[in-house]
């Protein structure tokens, strides 16, 4: 893929996601956060990728909200936040930057509850299934 423009992401993740590559491989696979972006930020070298992790959900909260309009695109893993957090919900809602939620596992495939996410209503999007590489998708529909 060729890409033009020159654009800033930030890529946010929740909690226990600081543990990939330990954290039930079967589920999450063996490579760690840090390869991922050393990954996307060699393929994709036209876009600032920037990155933070918290346990915390206020800190994710304040995160999103000093993120709006300093960058182009939010790709958020909010994690277990993802299936119970109204606050992020409303954050994202009253953010400008337009927010694309990521799992890394097809969390369709899991257990009933983590089939609802409560945030999909106000993300861009919602990208699942492909492993870490649903990082990089999640970073490319910003170019459509």
């Amino acid at each position: 893929m060729c890409i033009f423009a020159d654009m800033k992401i930030l890529i946010v993740n929740g909690p226990n996601l600081n543990l990939l590559g330990k954290r039930e491989p079967a589920v999450y696979g063996n490579d760690n956060m840090d390869k991922c972006l050393a990954e996307l930020r060699s393929v994709m070298k036209n876009i600032g990728i920037d990155y933070f992790q918290s346990n915390h959900e206020g800190e994710l909260i304040d995160c999103l909200q000093q993120a709006d309009e300093k960058y182009d695109g939010i790709v958020l893993n909010a994690g277990a936040y993802t299936h119970t957090s109204v606050a992020l919900l409303d954050c994202i809602l009253a953010i400008d930057t337009p927010v694309v939620e990521v799992h890394i596992s097809n969390v369709n495939a899991r257990e009933d509850f983590r089939r609802r996410s409560v945030i999909a209503p106000a993300c861009r999007g919602i990208i699942c299934g492909f492993g870490l590489g649903s990082y990089r998708l999640a970073v490319e529909s910003f170019l459509l």
